[in-house]
This record gives structure tokens, C-alpha cells and sequence, in this order.
């Protein structure tokens, strides 16, 4: 039989290395196999399943950067050598995937937000789903869709945009937000009963909604400067130029900001439905003419 050197008219050190590196992934991707399939086999919860699968791929990529990357550099005994010479020709050539790389180790050292935490970075936000070397997914929410829901759409996320933008985490010290829904009525409206059932509507819809955020409250203001002097729904009224707006300001989980805000209107229409000195405002024009 043909030597694979002569057959490929190569030396036979580099038919060597070639054999060796071929065989090392060969083994390597049996091993990455084999170990996902019992992951998956002895394992059911699906959370557990995933990061059990990314760290067998994080620790199969480690072996075939370290182990065939030996073959082909010579004269590299020491592991502290190599990674400062594989480490300075990749900050050179490959700018954009260090700088991934350095978001991963960012994202998994310091955990600004980890898989199922809804959160923002620049003007996407979304549903984290996925974390990898080089990039995250998440699931988008907002857009077109209204009240922070999802849109559908899976977007990947350059692990380096952690490094660079803004990152809002909805569920990472204080899983809150404020919430707020607009009601205007009319000028002629009775204003005062309006407030007061919109006050009795937000308490039966969102107080309880809160109850748990004064004991997180309490847990975050040890790691930030974080407080709220009030935290049941609050009502508060404006003059704005077609009527009297009535705004209801709760506080809410976020991702069940669109139900709430469904109830709390359907209330509202059929409590005002059932008064006759209560009515919706919209923009109107008025004219008056001065009698002689």
C-alpha cells in the first residue's frame, strides 16, 4: 500500500501530523458523543441536560485547541509557552473573536445574566436561551409586540456587545418593575370617584403581586444602594389637555406586565360601563361663540 506522503506528495513529518490530528479528532468527537448521549439518557430535567452539554462542548473545544495544537507546534513543551504564543497570534489576527472570548469568560465569571433571565443589552431585549463561546441567543420580546412579549424571532448576541453596551437584567437583584397604565376621563367626569375605583381595581388586580418585593428589596440594598418608600399600586392624577389623566402605578413581574395590565382594564370598563358620571377621554376640539 501507497504511503499516505507519497500518495499526497508530502513529507512524511507532516503525513505524521496529519494522521495524529486526524485520529485525535476522531476520538475526541466519539468521547463529546458518547458523553451527550448519556447526559441525555440518565438526565431528564431539560435545564440540567443543556448545561451539562455546554460543558462537555467547552471542555472537548479546550482538548482539541491543547492537544492538536501541540502536534503542529514544535519545540513547545511547556503549556504556558503555547498559550502565550497561540494567546498573542490570535489577539493579532483575530481581534473580534478574543474580544467574544473575553465577553464569555465575563459573562460566565462574573454572571451579569445567565440562561432564562430576560434582560436588555443596547436596544435589543429578550429571553436569554443560550450561551456560547463567541455568542448568546435570546428570544426577542417588544418590537412590533406590544406589553414586552415575545416576537418570536431568535437573535444571536456577540458575547463582546457585554463588554461594550448597556445590560439591563430584569431578574437580578430586584425581579420588579413599575408599571404604569394611563386612564383619562373627561373633564365632566367625577374625577374623584373615577381615582377611587381605579385604586380599589389596582389593589384587587396587582397588590398582591408585590408581596415578595420588600423581602428582595431588602436583599439587594446589601449588594446596591436600592429602596422604595412605597410599594402597594398608587394612583395619581394629571391634567392633560382632553381630560383628566388617572395613572395606575404598580409593581409587577415582567413578564406578566400584558396579563395584568388586561385585567386591570377590563375591570376599569366594567366598572365605568356601570356609572354615569364617569367617561373615557379622547382628543376633542371644543368651540365656543359669545352671545351678543
Amino acid at each position: 500500500m501507497q504511503p499516505l506522503s507519497e500518495y499526497f506528495q508530502i513529507s512524511p513529518e507532516l503525513s505524521e501530523k496529519l494522521i495524529f490530528s486526524i485520529a485525535l479528532f476522531l476520538i475526541l468527537s466519539i468521547g463529546k458523543f458518547l458523553s451527550n448521549l448519556i447526559v441525555k439518557k440518565r438526565i431528564s430535567d431539560v435545564k440540567r441536560v443543556y448545561r451539562f452539554r455546554r460543558v462537555i462542548l467547552y471542555i472537548y473545544t479546550l482538548l482539541m485547541f491543547l492537544l492538536i495544537g501541540r502536534i503542529w507546534i514544535k519545540g513547545v513543551d511547556s503549556l504556558t509557552t503555547f498559550l502565550g504564543l497561540a494567546s498573542a497570534g490570535l489577539a493579532i489576527a483575530m481581534h473580534d473573536t478574543i474580544a467574544n472570548i473575553t465577553g464569555w469568560f465575563f459573562i460566565m465569571s462574573l454572571k451579569p445574566f445567565k440562561v432564562g433571565d430576560r434582560i436588555q443589552i443596547g436596544e435589543t431585549a429578550g429571553d436569554v436561551i443560550d450561551i456560547r463561546f463567541f455568542q448568546f441567543s435570546i428570544v426577542e420580546i417588544g418590537n412590533w409586540v406590544d406589553a414586552d412579549q415575545s416576537t418570536g424571532r431568535i437573535i444571536h448576541i456577540p458575547n463582546s456587545k457585554v463588554l461594550r453596551e448597556p445590560l439591563a437584567n430584569s431578574q437580578i437583584g430586584f425581579e420588579y418593575i413599575w408599571n404604569e397604565i394611563p386612564v383619562l376621563i373627561t373633564f365632566e367626569s367625577n374625577w374623584k370617584k373615577a381615582k377611587k375605583i381605579l385604586g380599589k381595581i389596582a389593589q384587587d388586580n396587582a397588590e398582591h403581586l408585590s408581596k415578595g418585593a420588600k423581602e428582595q428589596i431588602s436583599q439587594a440594598a446589601e449588594k446596591y444602594l436600592i429602596f422604595f418608600g412605597k410599594l402597594s399600586p398608587i394612583v395619581y392624577t394629571t391634567v392633560k389637555d382632553s381630560g383628566v389623566l388617572l395613572t395606575v402605578r404598580y409593581l409587577v413581574n415582567p413578564r406578566q406586565r400584558r396579563t395584568t395590565e388586561q385585567h386591570i382594564w377590563e375591570a376599569t370598563l366594567d366598572a365605568f360601563a356601570k356609572t354615569d358620571d364617569i367617561e373615557l377621554a379622547y382628543p376633542t376640539t371644543r368651540f365656543y361663540s359669545k352671545e351678543q
